[in-house]
């Protein structure tokens, strides 16, 4: 647990997400950490909507770091068919989000901020994961 809880803080950090706020529950990491993807692929979208290639690209990258991490540190083992469930859809949306960013697809920026929503609303409405932001 507590390496994961020192790999997750890293990468808290290395996002960019106000550090300042971080507690130790893994459960508000994995919130902050959707909310941050979906915040940053909200910013890339923007960002190719007005043409601006590098903001696209950092936003876009930083949002894929995020979910590689999310995608890394799932126990398969302990999570059974939900963790490679959520492995399978981690691996969909970092194949889509290269693709968008070759194309300027917000579409498919669009399908992945929809999906990574649904499941932030899953995870806040899970017992014991706050919903406050």
């Amino acid at each position: 647990m507590a390496h994961y809880m020192n790999s997750a803080m890293n990468q808290y950090r290395q996002t960019g997400i106000a550090a300042a706020t971080v507690e130790t529950d893994p459960r508000k990491l994995i919130e902050m950490l959707l909310g941050g993807a979906i915040e940053r692929l909200a910013h890339a979208r923007g960002a190719m909507l007005r043409q601006e290639r590098e903001a696209k690209h950092h936003y876009l990258g930083s949002a894929m770091s995020i979910i590689e991490h999310l995608r890394v540190v799932l126990d398969l083992k302990a999570g059974g068919a939900l963790a490679a469930n959520l492995m399978r859809l981690y691996d969909y949306m970092l194949g889509r989000l290269p693709a968008a960013n070759l194309a300027d697809d917000t579409a498919a920026i669009d399908e992945v901020i929809s999906l990574l929503r649904e499941l932030k609303s899953g995870w806040d409405a899970m017992p014991g994961t706050s919903t406050r932001h």
